[in-house]
């Protein structure tokens, strides 16, 4: 598991730690696929939708919003706008590979109900 903010720089209060935790699986998978898009960024978003009332949705940007507080390390660009934070502080993201497909796990502390397909959440 990564610690101290995942190894990103934020420009948020640096004395906030585990903000979004990313596992070196989860890291290089996303690396990967930005860099197989063409594309410099992932944002991951917090949308109202799903059965349980929130959903997750990952897309590839070529840059950030004004609002976005982007996560940088090595060669590997999150971005997270700033009014997400407050449902995604202190979750983790893991790559798994199955015999039957992979996937990215997230893992939300601050989820008090998911779906059954583990794509939405309530808080």
């Amino acid at each position: 598991m990564i610690t101290d903010w995942g190894g990103f720089k934020s420009p948020l209060n640096s004395s906030m730690s585990n903000l979004i935790n990313l596992t070196d699986n989860a890291k290089a998978h996303l690396a990967e696929l930005t860099s197989s898009h063409n594309k410099d960024y992932v944002r991951l978003e917090v949308k109202g939708g799903g059965c349980a009332g929130f959903k997750y949705d990952w897309k590839f940007e070529d840059s950030p919003d004004e609002d976005d507080t982007v996560f940088e390390e090595d060669n590997f660009k999150l971005l997270v706008a700033k009014s997400n934070l407050l449902y995604l502080s202190g979750m983790t993201i893991e790559y798994r590979k199955e015999i039957f497909g992979s996937f990215l796990e997230l893992k939300n502390p601050n989820a008090t109900s998911s779906c059954g397909c583990g794509e939405s959440f309530g808080v």
